[in-house]
């Protein structure tokens, strides 16, 4: 299936795409704002009484709390006291409800973007696994999204402050005074102008300290997953010394960003300092020729700071915001990626898959500069058993892919009985086909867990036979937890072929029929390949087998073994016949790998 995306289609801001990210939110979202919103209010407030207050001591009877109905100096200082009382009590009731749904809001944006990610990452077509690094995905689900939550938990309400701050302020100034108002906002724009400015030349570099975390991450990643290698080689000081490029890389670009960030906040004080001093110069002036009552004064003194000092607050806000923003773009440009190989409208799911499989001029390619497979075809009856063999880079693990549908050719069609392999459900499809890797992955749980892994309910007595089938009791009996063992991390405290029969024994939980061995013997000893070549020969009655192997022993007793070369079928036919041509390319590996001189 072509891939659906238009990448035409412009690409939205990061900033749309986490509001639009928001909607099932939206209602909790409103609340919070109101709450920033109400708790700003409140907090402006005290300003406004400290002009009251001021104009009680100079009025007296005569003040504005007077006008109110508090003939007595008595009275009008109690209301000025009580109305303290439930601005601040108000202010503080608002800032914890603001902060409770601001941060519960974060903490499930949080929770719901790192599963989406996750499970949209999974469900990604191979080939896109295997363009990227571990660790930068890994960097984009953890490092990314707690950048993100940081930012809603507090950078948002910091901008609905600010921008409430301004207005309301900006509203009382107009009122007492348009001339001092107008002195006060003259540095907003060239706040706004020198944000801009600033704003432009960070958000490259957030961009890229983002990327550099990736590739840190990467790093520590591939080191820690390689740590048997890298104690084989002694090579702690290289692995160090790259260590120190990447996390010197991260932090030289830290540090550049920080050099600009930084010269922001004087430029804004600066600002601030200007639009203060005209406040107070021009303010003093009107007062003291009676233009402007003591006490309004007083609240435009006191506002100016209000007024302005939040600006200074820019510089780490933008920055803050920089960040998130450049989170943002690689969270949802990973998120935007789709898949290429997805299920038709009525994909089938037939009643089983008890029939043959027929590779038909098979094209494929992994890049636009190679083709592997040129017209491949092949034919395997059901029942049967094939063997896969040749040099590396020949094609034999392509072949299992495409009939996972893991990658699909280019040309050509994969015939399962009467269906083209892309007319069946992908989730019926892997379901019904099993393959065993060179290299099993175990899962850091029990081996009962392991041989369990992806079965709903398992029965005892399926996993009795499994274990038997793919002879592990020789030596899980021996184990002092027997099947409840623990495995380690990644398997690593059983050996090769122990992980390997593990790995057999749950692609045999699911009764696959069909079941692929990809190397399955390339990395055991001479006994624990015996055994899983008993494992073979049993699991393999009923089912269609195809076992992709180097050691020709594992295969010999093959129906049919096909010998790859170039991304072609050279030689095919069982392990005899393909001995009786002395010169056969068969003939020549049989040799050697038995012992038998061949001629160069």
């Amino acid at each position: 299936m072509k891939n659906q995306h238009n990448n035409a289609e412009p690409i939205p801001s990061s900033f749309f795409e986490l509001l639009e990210y928001l909607k099932p939110w939206r209602p909790k979202t409103i609340m919070a704002s109101i709450y920033s919103l109400l708790n700003k209010i409140f907090d402006i407030a005290p300003e406004v009484l400290i002009g009251v207050a001021v104009d009680l001591v100079v009025k007296k009877e005569n003040s504005f709390v007077a006008s109110l109905g508090f003939e007595s100096i008595n009275s009008q200082v109690i209301f000025i006291g009580a109305i303290t009382f439930v601005i601040w009590a108000l202010e503080s009731l608002f800032e914890y409800l603001y902060m409770i749904e601001w941060r519960g809001l974060a903490q499930n944006v949080e929770h719901h973007l790192r599963i989406a990610a996750y499970d949209h990452a999974q469900r990604l077509d191979l080939d896109w696994h295997e363009r990227q690094s571990t660790g930068n995905i890994t960097a984009i689900l953890n490092d990314d999204i707690n950048q993100l939550e940081r930012f809603i938990n507090n950078g948002v309400n910091q901008i609905i402050q600010v921008t409430v701050s301004t207005i309301i302020i900006g509203i009382i100034f107009f009122y007492i005074s348009p001339l001092i108002a107008s002195m006060a906002i003259i540095p907003v724009p060239l706040i706004f102008i020198i944000s801009l400015f600033f704003q432009k030349r960070l958000s490259p570099r957030y961009k890229s300290i983002r990327d550099k975390v990736g590739v840190l991450s990467s790093s520590i990643v591939n080191n820690l997953m390689a740590i048997n290698v890298i104690k084989s080689f002694m090579t702690f000081d290289v692995e160090k010394q790259t260590l120190i490029r990447n996390s010197k890389d991260y932090q030289e670009e830290n540090i550049r960003a920080i050099a600009i960030s930084s010269a922001f906040n004087p430029l804004i004080r600066m600002g601030v300092l200007a639009g203060f001093l005209g406040t107070m110069l021009i303010g003093s002036y009107l007062a003291l020729n009676g233009t402007i009552e003591v006490g309004s004064y007083s609240v435009l003194v006191f506002l100016t700071q209000r007024f302005l000092w939040p600006f200074t607050s820019l510089s780490t806000l933008i920055d803050d915001y920089e960040r998130s923003m450049a989170s943002c773009k690689r969270i949802f440009d990973m998120m935007r990626v789709q898949k290429k190989i997805i299920n038709i409208p009525n994909a089938i799911i037939p009643n089983s898959m008890v029939c043959n499989i027929k590779f038909e001029n098979i094209v494929f390619s992994y890049s636009k500069k190679t083709t592997l497979f040129n017209g491949l075809n092949i034919n395997i009856p059901f029942g049967s058993s094939i063997g896969v063999i040749g040099d590396t880079g020949s094609g034999k693990t392509t072949i299992a892919k495409l009939l996972l549908r893991l990658y699909e050719p280019t040309k050509g069609s994969i015939i399962l009985g009467d269906y083209d392999i892309c007319e069946l459900d992908i989730n019926y499809l892997r379901n019904k086909i099993g393959i065993v890797s060179q290299e099993p992955f175990l899962f850091n749980s029990s081996i009962r867990d392991n041989i369990c892994y992806g079965v709903e309910k398992p029965l005892p007595k399926e996993v009795d036979r499994v274990v038997s089938q793919s002879q592990l009791d020789e030596f899980i009996n021996n184990l002092p937890n027997g099947i409840d063992t623990l495995v380690g991390e990644r398997g690593q405290m059983l050996s090769g072929g122990q992980r390997q029969r593990i790995s057999i024994a749950r692609t045999l939980m699911r009764n696959p029929e069909v079941i692929i061995f990809d190397e399955a013997t390339s990395s055991v000893d001479n006994r624990t390949e015996q055994l899983i070549q008993r494992a073979l020969f049993t699991i393999s009655k009923g089912r269609t087998s195809i076992i992709i192997a180097h050691r020709l022993s594992t295969i010999r007793n093959c129906n049919n073994i096909l010998v790859l070369k170039h991304g072609k079928i050279i030689e095919q036919g069982n392990h005899d016949a393909l001995l009786q041509n002395k010169n056969s390319y068969y003939s020549k590996l049989w040799k050697i790998q038995t012992g038998i001189h061949v001629d160069t």
